[in-house]
């Protein structure tokens, strides 16, 4: 009977190892489960962050290229106001009106951080100015600006209008 009971304890010590090794065979399959899951909602977490980056980049993008058209229609506008008031003027014709329009669009402009480009006396640099002559002058240095046809305009780092000069040349 003792025999009976030694062999009873280790069917049953064999049958719990069998389940022991088949729970940890089922263990290992839904560690490695788990973390190829892992892995793969890493990377979607990584592609949608990406994309959220990417989509507010070309927002911006976009927004500050309407931006920039719109204020290069205004400043058009403001030079036609510009040159009316300086034909007028010359006609003797009171601008006072005209001036103030002016002055308040000049306003608008600074507020929006948009500055004329300095371009007489500078070295022409092809970014920010368009040589639309040269003149021969021996007492200037080569690719001296030495006169502005038309203002140029800048807003931070975008050229909203490049200044057209005329450069120097030996």
């Amino acid at each position: 009977m003792s025999e009976n009971k030694e062999s009873i304890k280790e069917e049953k010590i064999d049958e719990v190892e069998e389940n022991l090794e088949i729970v940890d065979n089922e263990i290992k399959k839904l560690q490695e489960e788990n973390s190829d899951l892992k892995d793969k909602w890493q990377r979607a977490l990584a592609d949608y962050q990406n994309l959220e980056r990417r989509t507010q980049v070309e927002v911006s993008q976009r927004v500050s290229s309407k931006t920039n058209d719109l204020l290069l229609n205004f400043i058009n506008i403001y030079e036609d106001f510009v040159r009316a008031e300086n034909s007028l003027s010359k006609e003797k014709i009171d601008t006072s009106g005209i001036i103030a329009v002016i002055k308040n669009m000049e306003s608008l402009l600074s507020e929006n951080k948009i500055k004329p480009i300095d371009a007489v006396g500078e070295i022409f640099d092809p970014q920010i100015h368009e040589a639309v002559s040269m003149i021969v002058d021996e007492t200037l240095d080569e690719g001296t600006i030495t006169q502005e046809v038309s203002k140029g305009y800048i807003s931070g780092k975008a050229i909203l209008k490049p200044s057209k000069v005329i450069v120097s040349k030996k």
